[in-house]
C-alpha cells in the first residue's frame, strides 16, 4: 500500500509541478497560448500517468517473491490504487491553483470557449447565454471535482492497459501446467 501513496503522491506532484511550469512561461495566460498549454497538459500528463503507474506496479511486483503470482486483477489493483490517489491530491492542487495561484484561469477558459463558438458561427447572444449556463464549470470547487473524476478515470484506463503487460505468472511447480 505504501508504493501506492508513494507513486500516487509522485504522480500528483509531477503535474502539479508541470501546471506550474506552464503558469510562469505565460501558456496559462492567453487565450492564443491556451491551445499550446492544453497539448503540452495533455501529453505530459499521459507521460507522468504511464511512467508513474508503470513504475509502482513494477515495485510491487518487486515486492513479492518471484515465486508468487502477480496476475493481471493484482497489477490493475495496484494502477487503479496509484491512479485515485494521484487523482484525489490532484484534484486539491486544482483548487488550490484555481482559487489562489491564478484566480484569473476561469476567465482565460472562458475566453476561449467563446473564441472557439465564434468561429462555428454561433451568436453572440447564444455565445453569452451559454457561457451564463456554463460558469459554474470553470469555478474551483468544480474544476477540482472534474479533475478526480477525469483523472480516476484516466488512470484506471491506463491501469487496465499497464496491467496487461506488468503482471506475471507463478512459475509452474512439478506436475502442475503452465498457465495459459
Amino acid at each position: 500500500m505504501k508504493n501506492c501513496f508513494l507513486y500516487g503522491f509522485i504522480s500528483a506532484l509531477a503535474g502539479a509541478f508541470l501546471y506550474l511550469v506552464m503558469y510562469f512561461a505565460g501558456l496559462h495566460s492567453d487565450v492564443a497560448k491556451l491551445t499550446i498549454a492544453n497539448w503540452v497538459g495533455g501529453l505530459g500528463g499521459l507521460a507522468i500517468g504511464i511512467s508513474t503507474i508503470m513504475l509502482g506496479m513494477k515495485a510491487r511486483r518487486a515486492e513479492l517473491p518471484p515465486t508468487a503470482d502477480f496476475g493481471y486483477g493484482a497489477a490493475l489493483w495496484v494502477g487503479t490504487r496509484i491512479a485515485f490517489i494521484s487523482a484525489f491530491l490532484s484534484a486539491i492542487f486544482v483548487y488550490c491553483y484555481n482559487a489562489f495561484i491564478n484566480t484569473g484561469f476561469a476567465d482565460i477558459m472562458m475566453q476561449a470557449q467563446a473564441a472557439k463558438m465564434e468561429a462555428k458561427g454561433v451568436s453572440s447572444d447564444q455565445i453569452e447565454k451559454i457561457q451564463e449556463m456554463s460558469a459554474w464549470v470553470f469555478k474551483p470547487v468544480a474544476a477540482s471535482i472534474f479533475a478526480l473524476i477525469i483523472g480516476g478515470i484516466f488512470g484506471f484506463i491506463l491501469s487496465l492497459i499497464i496491467a496487461a503487460f506488468m503482471k506475471r505468472s507463478a512459475p509452474a511447480g512439478p506436475g502442475v501446467p503452465p498457465p495459459v
